[in-house]
């Protein structure tokens, strides 16, 4: 639990470096951020960190097996090791990372991290919830060759640490020598667009020196365009996540087993008798408008709020999870869910979320006003009362903005 540990504390520094980012952008007139995309990316990355912890068991069970039954010495911790492990990580990241965007499974898990079309700190947050789980086994050799899974952890920490900067249009270039050994914002801004020259291409994590190995660099050039190939016009998280897969099973229906086999493991944009995956590249339409639905101020700031008491909340599930009960952790966990479900759902004007919302605030109060009877006896009254008055705040605050904007939003939703 020590890297998630970590990643608690990180937060706080995350969120700091996101509010400068954003005051370069005013100061400079440049739009580098939108609220609904903003909002979007978080939800998304602190989904992200709730499965991880969901599980992480697996994954470093897995590690320590290979460890405890396959590794073929056991290396000491020592500076060099520990060096030398985190470049044995990064040059299977590279193939983990490549093999993400040319191999339909792993795409369809990775997309998400993709869709965005802005390129900010908030994009590196919008990491995809189930990614990890299918591509875990590639670094399955670092322990087998030796190194102690803790050593591994560590490193691949750092190196999720460190690609959060990369994330940005702040800083244009580093020295030379810099971008000839190590990833930079302009490296990854390549990374992210979907100009045919950048498609796939800047796949390091660390070290820009796999792809000028392995072929798949590429300097930036013009100005990229941010997003995936085929518009992604969704602010769901739970969609954004899921929504290749129910395009590929839709994709397979008809065809014969040996292509539904292929399929799977084909390059993104592959069909049997459809136009080469490079050939689809040089449709897309680089001057498409970005997918922005607007809503009226009073739902923006609701749904903002909403947004820093899921963060909060998760900080707090994180600190704690180990212990949490099975039962709350999974439940907690599906209250998170639903609450940023809802958020994009305010966004994107969908009439359901106007009864779910009402739900949601009473399922919330009842759920930590129960955990706290059955674990904190002591503080259930005081906790009572803060929930009650929460709920009481909330209700009054969404049924006024629904109130004034009931019409807008019910003509324009669906």
């Amino acid at each position: 639990m020590e890297g998630a540990n970590i990643m608690v504390y990180a937060v706080g520094g995350f969120v700091l470096l996101m509010l400068i980012e954003y005051a370069y952008g005013y100061f400079k007139k440049k739009q580098l951020y939108r609220l609904n995309d903003t909002v979007t990316n978080l939800n998304i990355g602190v989904g992200s960190q709730v499965f991880g912890l969901l599980y992480k068991v697996i994954i470093y069970g897995a590690l320590v097996g290979a460890y405890k039954y396959f590794a073929i010495f056991h290396i000491p911790t020592t500076i060099l090791t520990v060096l030398a492990c985190a470049i044995l990580y990064d040059f299977l990241f590279y193939w983990a990372h490549r093999w993400g965007h040319e191999v339909n499974l792993f795409w369809g898990a990775h997309i998400v991290h993709h869709q965005s079309e802005e390129y900010n700190l908030s994009v590196a947050l919008r990491q995809p919830w189930f990614h990890s789980l299918l591509s875990f086994f590639i670094f399955l050799p670092l322990p087998i060759i030796g190194f102690d899974p803790l050593v591994i952890l560590g490193v691949s920490l750092f190196s999720t640490l460190f690609q959060f900067w990369i994330h940005t249009k702040a800083i244009k270039k580093m020295p030379a020598w810099y971008e000839f050994i190590f990833n930079s914002p302009a490296h990854h801004r390549v990374h992210h667009a979907v100009n045919e020259k950048y498609i796939d291409k800047n796949h390091g994590a660390v070290l820009i020196i796999w792809d000028r190995i392995f072929g798949t660099y590429m300097d930036e050039e013009e100005e990229p365009t941010y997003g995936i190939t085929t518009q992604f016009k969704s602010l769901n998280p739970i969609w954004s996540n899921f929504h290749y897969y129910f395009e590929i099973w839709d994709k397979m229906k008809s065809m014969n087993f040996s292509n539904k086999i292929k399929m799977i493991f084909a390059k993104p944009g592959w069909t049997p008798d459809g136009p080469a995956p490079e050939e689809l590249i040089k449709q897309v339409d680089l001057s498409r408008e970005k997918h922005d639905p607007k809503v009226p101020l009073g739902f923006s700031v609701y749904v903002f709020v909403q947004l820093l008491l899921i963060m909060w909340g998760v900080v707090a599930y994180m600190n704690h999870f180990d212990e949490l009960s099975v039962f709350f952790q999974w439940f907690f966990a599906g209250l998170v869910i639903l609450s940023m479900t809802i958020c994009s759902g305010i966004f994107e004007k969908r009439k359901w979320v106007f009864f779910a919302e009402y739900a949601r605030i009473l399922m919330i109060a009842f759920t930590i006003n129960t955990f706290y009877y059955i674990n904190y006896l002591d503080w259930f009254t005081a906790m009572v009362v803060f929930t009650s008055i929460g709920a009481a705040t909330f209700y009054i605050w969404f049924s006024i903005s629904l109130k004034i904007n009931y019409k807008e939003i019910l003509v324009a939703g669906s």
